[in-house]
């Protein structure tokens, strides 16, 4: 599988996507990803899975890291600035060494099939993806996808009832639930009543302590 050639591939989109919300937008966060051309997204797979969202109540801040390794840097960095905050003895102050960009390749892959899977979830989490709209995504994902392997493991992920729970069964240390809680905030709109909850539920299913979580949202959070 090459999940995270796929993973860099979204981001990417998603960060063309916010640099035109930036240049064209109206006041206010109203624009929304059907605003632009599915040839800026990644073959219309990000706008496929993000529906009709505005894109400045989303992670816009976040969106500007386009690449699976930026999205591991920037949780590296809020995860080590929120641990120096903690108790010298604290139990919840490992070691921050194992995020994508600080990864050797044969690691990356794995990592990425977490974040990436956090990142359909969030997007689903409105239940805007109908039956049609799933086989379309299917389909727009499956273009990106370059192995056989990769596009049947997106038609599961796709097709998989939301479940917290066995979202965050995928985050085996701190920082990948840090990356993965970081990568669902850029596909959900935390202002949304049914998103939110999901967020909530899934920062609690990775056990993400309050202050590491509020790091995050802050980080990934639209800046003026």
């Amino acid at each position: 599988m090459n999940t995270k050639n796929l993973l860099d591939q979204l981001l990417a989109s998603g960060q063309s996507l916010l640099s035109q919300a930036t240049r064209g937008g109206a006041p206010g966060g109203g624009i929304k990803v059907s605003d632009f051309s599915k040839g800026a997204l990644a073959g219309g797979a990000l706008g496929l899975l993000l529906g009709n969202k505005g894109i400045q109540r989303m992670g816009g801040g976040a969106l500007k890291y386009g690449s699976a390794a930026a999205l591991g840097a920037l949780a590296y960095r809020t995860y080590t600035d929120w641990q120096r905050q903690q108790p010298q003895d604290s139990p919840q102050a490992p070691a921050a060494t194992r995020t994508l960009d600080r990864l050797p390749s044969a690691e990356a892959e794995a990592h990425s099939r977490g974040i990436l899977q956090a990142l359909i979830a969030a997007a689903k989490a409105d239940g805007h993806i109908d039956e049609r709209e799933r086989e379309l995504v299917q389909r727009e994902l499956a273009n990106l996808a370059d192995d056989v392997e990769t596009r049947d493991w997106l038609q599961r992920e796709i097709a998989r009832p939301l479940d917290p729970a066995q979202i965050a069964a995928a985050a085996t240390t701190p920082e990948l639930a840090s990356e993965m809680y970081l990568a669902s905030l850029l596909a959900a709109d935390s202002q949304s009543f049914m998103e939110r909850a999901y967020l909530d539920e899934l920062a609690k299913q990775l056990k993400l302590p309050a202050g590491l979580k509020e790091a995050l949202e802050k980080d990934a959070a639209p800046k003026a």
